[in-house]
């Protein structure tokens, strides 16, 4: 444990609807909700103003609906949040080269190992919370958004405090306050205490960290077994000696969709695994990795699970091979029944492609010569549908959930909130305009286009209120003296 409160937690305050709302301006102060739309999407971030009617992240979105029947609901737009995410990564790496991201919106920082303050060991709290404070500034003026910040001597207290601060706040934790600090708090809150632990010790009489630290690890370890239950105890206690973690490296890669009516015919099934798996090598080969073994995991309607796995004879990141193991691991499952959910995955994964002749998909020509399937046959793969880029000049057609980006040749940029019997509403606005004009179009209207999204600090100068875009306010490259850094890691949905 250290001297000094220098281990810093940054977690984003409400991040893809904060995203959302610096975008839209109509929606700033407004309920937002950005998940899955569908009748079995998942709420993955909810705004301050929707929280306030219990919406809250991993709620199914019709019950969402039914608590907040008047927030904006709009589909997840990850490409956007990963731009905004490399930005606010890159103020982290600038602090210290100690940065272990945990999300798009969460990490940890070692600040003894930068050099924006006092030699490692010579660090006060004082210090600390400059350093603190002074990332809150930078991240609000280079993305507009807020962020909480948590500093402590330890990666768990860090996570604690920061959770304290939200919204839009710092906490520090003083060494020697832990234990005061956790005694009163739900065991829940320490690393590795999930439901099945949690149901273990309240079954015991063990409902707070402060009760599981007077339990003794004896009685911890009688429990939940020896390394379970002692490493619990040193946590309830306020020990927590896990240093920050410059690379987390990934195990697997994957992606999964869930279906809003359970599929049953074995060409649509076949056709879906093979989308995901294009689109599973399409956030590999982003990686810059390649693996050996591939996964298919498939959900009943029954919510039953099962897992198939096949692993070649060396790495890949060919999406042919992929796409026929997946094929061969689907044709094995039965599915007659009906599936919610399918995905596919790919692990046992290296940084480069380590080509197997034997272990690759070739077509046989007539001479008996294998030739490779070349890549322009393989389909795009978007990471979600409404994140597939838009083709020069592509009109909207029917791929319009609410939120997507598009732009009219007489209006400029704009969003769409809402479409249906042939037509689309459209708002012209973009995060430098003052709420814009709502507009009503036929869905195949010529001159309204898909588009790319705006960034938060991008915008009209001048407040221009037809939605037309000039150059941005802010550029990026202004706001920095050095640059922001690689991206981040793709990681799972919250």
């Amino acid at each position: 444990m250290r001297r000094a409160p220098t281990v810093l937690h940054l977690d984003m305050d409400a991040f893809y609807a904060a995203v959302e709302q610096a975008t839209k301006p109509s929606l700033r102060g407004k309920p937002v909700v950005v998940g899955g739309l569908g009748p079995r999407g998942v709420v993955a971030t909810a705004s301050y103003e929707a929280r306030v009617f219990g919406v809250h992240s991993a709620m199914p979105t019709a019950q969402a609906r039914r608590l907040c029947p008047n927030a904006a609901y709009l589909n997840p737009r990850f490409g956007l949040y990963r731009r905004v995410s490399e930005v606010v990564m890159g103020l982290l790496r600038e602090l210290s080269p100690l940065v272990e991201p945990l999300s798009l919106d969460e990490a940890f920082v070692d600040l003894e190992a930068g050099d924006t303050g006092p030699p490692a060991g010579e660090w006060s709290a004082a210090d600390a919370r400059a350093v603190g404070e002074r990332l809150r500034r930078d991240i609000r003026t280079a993305t507009g958004l807020s962020g909480s910040v948590g500093l402590a001597g330890s990666k768990m207290l860090a996570k604690v405090a920061s959770e304290q601060a939200k919204p839009d706040g710092l906490v520090m934790v003083p060494p020697g306050t832990e234990r005061a600090l956790l005694a009163p708090m739900p065991v829940r809150t320490l690393p590795g205490v999930g439901p099945a632990t949690g149901q273990t010790l309240r079954r015991a009489g063990i409902t707070t960290v402060g009760e599981a630290a007077e339990a003794g690890e004896a009685e911890l370890v009688r429990l939940l077994g020896r390394a379970h239950g002692a490493a619990l105890h040193l946590m309830a206690l306020g020990v927590d000696e896990r240093p920050v973690v410059a690379e987390r490296d990934a195990k697997s890669v994957s992606v999964e969709d869930t279906f809003d009516v359970d599929l049953t015919d074995r060409t649509r099934i076949h056709a879906e695994i093979a989308r995901l798996a294009d689109r599973c090598v399409e956030r590999l080969r982003g990686a810059g990795r390649s693996g050996r073994t591939v996964v298919v995991k498939v959900r009943n309607y029954d919510f039953t699970t099962l897992t198939r796995s096949e692993t070649l004879r060396g790495p890949t990141d060919d999406p042919a091979v992929v796409r026929e193991a997946a094929a061969r691991l689907i044709e094995g499952v039965d599915t007659t029944a009906g599936v919610r959910l399918l995905g596919v995955g790919v692990s046992g994964l290296v940084g480069f492609a380590q080509e197997d002749l034997f272990a690759q998909t070739a077509a046989l020509a007539p001479n008996g010569e294998g030739t490779a399937a070349p890549d322009a046959a393989r389909p795009p793969g978007p990471t979600s549908p409404s994140e597939a880029a838009p083709a020069a000049g592509e009109t909207v057609g029917h791929r319009l959930p609410p939120g997507r980006d598009v732009r009219h040749a007489r209006y400029g940029p704009g969003w769409v909130q809402g479409s249906g019997l042939g037509r689309v509403t459209v708002r012209f606005e973009g995060p430098g305009t003052p709420p814009g004009r709502v507009r009503t179009f036929a869905l195949d209207d010529p001159e309204l286009e898909l588009s790319e999204p705006l960034l938060p600090w991008e915008g009209t100068s001048g407040g221009r209120s037809d939605g037309q875009r000039s150059e941005p306010a802010i550029r990026p490259k202004d706001m920095f003296s050095s640059d922001t850094g690689a991206p981040v890691s793709d990681v799972s949905r919250p």
